[in-house]
């Protein structure tokens, strides 16, 4: 990426479509390409993500977000303790969601991991998910500790760790 400093006194546009009042004017060569976001794909079904429990569906049944907090409270410790912890390299990803079964609406969060870590890290979260639909949660990973869950279909805590 090409970098240009021009003493300025006013306004002025450059060739990058930068327009700037003040002292200096900074003008970024355009061209330069993002990088494409890597896609991870997560399937909730009634009070759990599918994949990070090594692919399997518990087929737990739920109606409403009571019945997965009993759910979790019985056998989540558990099976937090034998999921698989996603290990990614910092950069540019969507976490593609999808409502399979679950007859509410749902929602996606990652955050940083601790009170520190989500005060320090990016975070992304919505909801709206409907049963058989599917959401794109788009997000700069830096460095860090995460976890991810939904809390409108109560699931555990799931592990992120970024380098």
């Amino acid at each position: 990426m090409e970098m240009k400093m021009l003493k300025n006194t006013g306004f002025k546009s450059l060739g990058g479509g930068v327009a700037l009042a003040g002292a200096f004017v900074i003008s970024f060569a355009m061209g330069a390409q993002a990088a494409t976001p890597t896609v991870i794909t997560l399937t909730q079904t009634p009070c759990q993500f599918v994949e990070p429990e090594h692919g399997t569906d518990h087929k737990f049944k739920s109606t409403k977000k009571a019945d997965c907090d009993a759910i979790n409270a019985k056998s989540g410790s558990e099976r937090l303790a034998k999921s698989k912890v996603m290990n990614l390299k910092a950069g540019d990803y969507i976490f593609r969601v999808t409502n399979k079964n679950v007859p509410y609406s749902l929602g996606f969060w990652i955050r940083g991991a601790s009170l520190v870590d989500r005060a320090l890290l990016p975070s992304t979260s919505g909801g709206g998910l409907t049963t058989g639909k599917t959401k794109d949660y788009k997000i700069k990973l830096k460095p860090g500790k995460y976890v991810f869950s939904c809390p409108l279909n109560p699931t555990v805590n799931h592990k992120v760790v970024v380098e």
